[in-house]
């Protein structure tokens, strides 16, 4: 079975090469439903392998083992937390394909099939990184997703913004890719290994009395720097909102679904196989960064969430708080806080999945995915309206989504004032989301006044030929789906547990952790979906009182379109990350 696992990258590349070799002989019909095949088959191949997971596989590719411990091949790996990844994005990239089905332009003959097949090599770099296990490749597939992520965030080249938007993108994202790749020559150089856990090995083998060296610390910032970009913590997260202002909607279904959730991802296997002995960063040191990143992230990105107006740019900032929560769960470095992550991510994919499906929706019915300029005018798009309360409600943490569960589980793990975040990051975002409910599809409450410094989102333009009168079948069938599969997470029997279980022999040497739901996860999660549905109830009836304090203003200003900003926010993030990592560097 364990031969197989490299296929969850070779079979969607395939099946992108196929379509460029072939586009142009294919109608869009031949070409979309090939699209569908490989897809399809590389999610059925996930979730085949995930459930073969226990025990976990290893595969060196093309049969390259090692020699006398000394080896050159790929490795790759088939534990649970990886292939579930692989799993998680196959299935959203076939979810999206599905919600774009004769859903673009019709492009000309020439290019026929090019989204596709730009979505399969996306699906192939996402699989292909969740399963590598050295860190060389596990870069190759992070330059490959980012890549490909740039053609599709600017695939309507016609448009100066979308390109605008690529651009920020694209710069921001390759310069944490150079810094992952220079964190990764330090470690080569000093152990000659790229094997994940043999570099972790080797560390610990060349460990000194005094902990670890300018150079492990280094590679450490390094790392992680690109890790964090990539998961859009604050400060690194700029070009996240610029990025689904423009990108096509079935884009930022997987751009916050699950791309986003890699970094994270990244995060928690690199410091587990690579960083967590003797020979790598204490676990206090590494507590101290992701935590206090976490809740700057969370804060940061409930603020911009709350005082936005444009819908997309609105979830997009929804997706920064959400990964500061994630990383606060990963930081606490216990059992329970990855499992209660490891739920959280996958119950948030399908729900922000869902929410951008409906989002775009609204942009090719009205033109537009301004809150204030729609106001009132979805009331017939009921079951989009539904969908769009569900998702908010299960952001804000409403029993018994996964979502509701996962934050209940990481609560637990993070305890004291970190709960308090959780509650009040959930609240925020969820109430965000519930007011937009509230003044598009039922039209409450006065239209807000016009503010500084809002990106308003009333001058889009619709991603079909032309406005559409009736909403396709698979535009509101693909979101239903997702909102149902971030229910499963939460109410299927022993699908915690099984989620638990394999979290923990990957990353906890074993030690399980109990995933159930409890009276206290219970009242903090009816505590804050009674919050948002406060807040969202307040922005409605006293819009004035909701709107934007001076305070806020700078902020907001930050988000300044300028590439050069970002770039000097990068450096800043990664000066910050050391800071908070190397304390003793310091302090001598």
């Amino acid at each position: 079975m364990h031969h197989l696992i490299p296929l969850l990258a070779a079979v969607p590349l395939f099946g992108a090469a196929l379509l460029v070799a072939t586009g142009r002989r294919l109608s869009r019909a031949a070409a979309e439903i090939t699209g569908f095949v490989f897809s399809g088959g590389t999610a059925a191949l996930a979730l085949v392998l995930l459930l073969n997971s226990a025990p976990p596989m290893t595969e060196w590719v093309g049969g390259w083992l090692p020699v006398d411990a000394e080896s050159v091949g790929i490795l790759v790996v088939g534990d649970g937390p990886a292939l579930g990844m692989a799993a998680l994005a196959s299935l959203l990239t076939l979810a999206a394909l599905a919600y774009s089905w004769r859903y673009f332009d019709q492009p000309p003959r020439e290019r026929t099939g090019s989204f596709t097949a730009l979505m399969l090599v996306f699906q192939g770099a996402m699989c292909g990184f969740a399963v590598a296990g050295d860190l060389f490749n596990a870069f190759v597939f992070f330059e490959l997703m980012s890549v490909v992520a740039y053609a599709l965030t600017g695939y309507r080249i016609d448009e100066a913004k979308a390109v605008q938007g690529a651009l920020a993108f694209g710069v921001v994202n390759s310069l944490g890719a150079y810094a992952m790749l220079m964190g990764i020559a330090l470690l080569y150089a000093r152990t000659g290994e790229l094997a994940m856990a043999k570099i972790g090995r080797g560390l610990d083998a060349a460990a000194g009395p005094g902990g670890p060296d300018a150079l492990v610390l280094a590679s450490f910032v390094l790392v992680l720097t690109g890790l964090l970009v990539k998961a859009a913590a604050v400060p690194f997260h700029f070009w996240l909102p610029d990025a689904h202002a423009v990108a096509p909607t079935p884009v930022c279904m997987l751009l916050s679904g699950v791309m986003v959730e890699l970094g994270s991802y990244g995060v928690w296997r690199v410091y587990g196989t690579v960083f967590a002995g003797p020979g790598g960063i204490p676990a206090a040191d590494l507590t101290r960064a992701l935590v206090t990143l976490g809740t700057l992230t969370a804060v940061t990105g409930a603020v911009m969430c709350w005082y936005q107006r444009h819908i997309k740019r609105l979830l997009a900032c929804s997706t920064v708080a959400h990964t500061g929560l994630f990383l606060v769960g990963l930081g606490v470095l216990t059992p329970e806080g990855d499992d209660g992550v490891a739920l959280y991510l996958l119950g948030h994919a399908g729900v922000k999945a869902a929410l951008f499906a409906c989002a775009g929706v609204l942009l090719d019915r009205f033109g537009s995915v301004d809150e204030h300029a729609l106001h009132g005018r979805a009331r017939r798009l009921r079951a989009t309206g539904v969908m769009f309360a569900v998702g908010a409600a299960a952001l804000a943490g409403l029993p018994p989504f996964g979502t509701a569960l996962g934050k209940a589980v990481a609560e637990e793990a993070v305890g004291g004032p970190s709960t308090v975040v959780y509650v009040v990051v959930s609240a925020i975002t969820g109430g965000a989301v519930l007011r937009v409910t509230a003044r598009v599809f039922l039209g409450l409450g006065p239209r807000p006044q016009e503010a500084e410094y809002e990106t308003s989102g009333s001058d889009e333009e619709p991603e079909t030929s032309g406005r559409l009168r009736r909403i396709p079948d698979t535009m509101t069938t693909v979101p239903a789906v997702l909102l149902a599969a971030a229910l499963a997470v939460g109410v299927v029997p022993g699908f915690g547990a099984l989620v638990a279980r394999s979290v923990n022999e990957a990353g906890s040497g074993g030690a399980h952790a109990s995933v159930h739901w409890t009276g206290h996860g219970l009242l903090l999660d009816a505590a804050s979906t009674v919050l948002a549905a406060a807040l969202a109830g307040l922005a409605v009836t006293r819009p004035r009182r909701a709107a934007a304090p001076g305070r806020a203003a700078p902020l907001r200003r930050l988000q300044s379109g300028h590439v050069g900003d970002y770039v000097a926010w990068l450096l800043v993030g990664a000066a910050f990350l050391g800071a908070l990592a190397l304390p003793g560097v310091l302090g001598g």
